[in-house]
């Protein structure tokens, strides 16, 4: 591995990067300006490898406050051995830069970046700045994993989110070695969808919890990764088998509270449910109990509210159908 810089460039395109091969090289990627006019700069950290291949692109904190992901890119690129390496693999360590800085989940106008991709050119501030990631960053790659955690108040099991009938996308699924793929044809303003429309297959993994960083997870991200790479021709290793097959879903979908009072959900992650289990108890701040929540239909539960303060169309869990 080569000696990074001193200075690390300001670039406005993955086009405009002119890297030698065999190294490693960390860039500032201008998106937008602030109130100020001073420009708000994305960090990448870019592998070109001694011949050409396939460009691999990696993204963390679409959502401000999703960590796990950003310690996955950096403890992949401090793995990498630059001289073996076929390809480019780009790692975007955080997309949403304002909502970063916040520590918040959604952009400054109050909207989810992960819901207005591909953007507009001429749109509202979220959508002006998905325009531009889109236009500057994600067309140049030929594959994404979007690594993402669950929101603030829930937990999640370590999944994938991928459109299992395309072979592409159902091979970076199960690379992963998750414990559960969830499908899910792109269709909702995703980066992951917005990528799909240019042709790029990508798959959304979910690695754990906001806010923190759990070193399981990290460790286990990293795997999936490396077996990509090796999947798709870009390193020698060897792909590293599940220590069990992923439970794959045909769909999930959210289930959500009918009044509002304190929360309690008495299912783990994980775990399978029948319908008319009882899956969570809801109280008032006096304590007397105001419902019982029962599952509508069997499934697995692949995410849950751990907030017990919760109003009217809460969520409870998050249901996988087998």
């Amino acid at each position: 591995m080569t000696t990074l810089p001193a200075e690390t460039p300001t670039i406005f395109s993955l086009s405009d990067i002119d890297q030698p091969p065999a190294t490693i090289r960390r860039y500032w990627l201008r998106i937008i300006s602030d109130g100020l006019g001073e420009p708000v700069r994305v960090p990448l950290l870019v592998a070109k490898g001694t011949e050409e291949g396939p460009v691999l692109g990696v993204t963390a904190a679409v959502h401000g406050d999703e960590l796990n992901g950003i310690r996955v890119i950096q403890r992949l690129f401090g793995d990498l051995d630059v001289s073996e390496l076929r390809g480019t693999i780009v790692g975007v360590l955080v997309v949403n830069i304002p909502a970063f800085l916040r520590q918040t989940r959604v952009y400054t106008d109050g909207f989810d970046l992960n819901h207005v991709m591909p953007g507009k050119e001429n749109g509202r501030a979220s959508e002006v700045y998905a325009f531009r990631l889109m236009d500057r960053l994600i067309r140049h790659f030929n594959f994404l994993l979007d690594l993402h955690t669950a929101s603030r108040g829930r937990i999640n099991s370590y999944y994938v989110r991928a459109d299992m009938s395309q072979e592409a996308t159902r091979q970076l699924a199960i690379l992963q070695n998750p414990q559960l793929i969830v499908h899910n044809p792109p269709s909702d303003g995703t980066l992951r969808g917005a990528a799909d429309t240019l042709d790029i297959p990508a798959v959304t993994l979910e690695v754990g919890n906001p806010g923190v960083y759990q070193r399981t997870l990290i460790r286990s991200g990293i795997e999936g990764v490396h077996n990509v790479l090796s999947h798709l021709g870009m390193t020698d290793d060897e792909i590293i088998a599940p220590a069990s097959p992923p439970v794959i879903c045909k769909r999930s979908y959210w289930i959500y509270t009918h009044t509002g009072g304190l929360l309690t959900v008495d299912v783990d992650l994980l775990q399978e449910v029948k319908a008319g289990d009882l899956i969570a108890t809801q109280r008032d701040v006096f304590g007397s109990l105001k419902e019982q929540y029962l599952a509508p239909e069997d499934g697995i539960v692949i995410g849950r509210s751990t907030m017990p303060v919760n109003r009217s169309g809460g969520r409870i869990l998050h249901l996988g159908i087998l």
